[in-house]
């Protein structure tokens, strides 16, 4: 097995190796686990989060073993990106890779384990201050945008957020799909699209938005919700063609 680990980290590479290499009886599994495996160990003074990527299927067995850099290892590299960009994600600690001589097998992301208080699926504009960390919100993905990050799994569980008083920190996580490029209006549009199905939320996000960049508040939000109700359309008629295959 390959492993690659941050220089800060030097001193854990046994430790992880050795975690990594019996992964199935160490730690504690968080999460559904229905694709990938995510599970927090305690080494050393550390907790370590781990995500094993399931074994890809045969075509991506030999793509990743010969022309696509893993999951594993883009997580790797764009947690270091975002950092540098000033982009908080928890610590990059290592990935690591399992090849035979013709095929990709598994791999692993391994990351300091983050306390949080919410994710953005928690929101609920009836709490009391949740508009406002909304709005925190809101601003954080338009500084992802004005620094040229295009954050392609921005979904309401892959932001975590930190809680100090009045002070919110956001924290991206699941980050194997990502661009670094100029996004047009129309790019910074779609990557809303995916947050959720309330119209309320999305109106908030746009008069939000609409502040940070002069635009009219209308027009971010028909954009928004425009892109938005396009993709649960698609989505929920997948869902209906799955239940249909399912039954017969």
């Amino acid at each position: 097995m390959k492993v690659i680990i941050d220089e800060a980290y030097s001193s854990y590479k046994e430790e992880i190796f050795q975690t990594l290499d019996n992964f199935e009886n160490e730690g504690r599994k968080i999460g559904p686990g229905k694709r990938n495996v995510v599970k927090v160990v305690s080494l050393k003074e550390k907790k370590l989060n781990i995500k094993a990527f399931k074994i890809p299927n045969a075509v991506n067995k030999i793509a990743y073993r010969f022309f696509r850099k893993s999951k594993a290892e883009r997580s790797f590299n764009y947690a270091q990106e975002l950092l540098k960009r000033g982009i908080n994600t928890p610590a990059p600690v290592a990935y690591a890779e399992e090849v035979t001589s013709v095929a990709f097998l598994k791999s692993f992301y391994v990351s300091e384990q983050l306390d949080y208080d919410l994710t953005f699926r928690d929101l609920n504009l009836e709490k009391k201050g949740h508009e406002e960390i909304l709005r925190a919100f809101t601003r954080f993905t338009f500084q992802l945008h004005e620094k040229e990050i295009e954050f392609l799994d921005h979904s309401p569980g892959n932001t975590l957020i930190q809680i100090n008083e009045n002070v919110f920190k956001f924290y991206l996580v699941d980050l194997n799909r990502m661009n670094f490029k100029s996004l047009s209006f129309t790019e910074r549009m779609q990557n809303f699209k995916r947050l959720t199905r309330e119209r309320a939320i999305y109106e908030i996000m746009a008069d939000e938005y609409a502040k940070q960049t002069g635009r009219p508040s209308s027009e971010v939000f028909d954009q928004m919700w425009h892109f938005n109700q396009s993709f649960f359309t698609k989505r929920d008629k997948k869902e209906r063609i799955k239940k249909k295959f399912k039954q017969k």
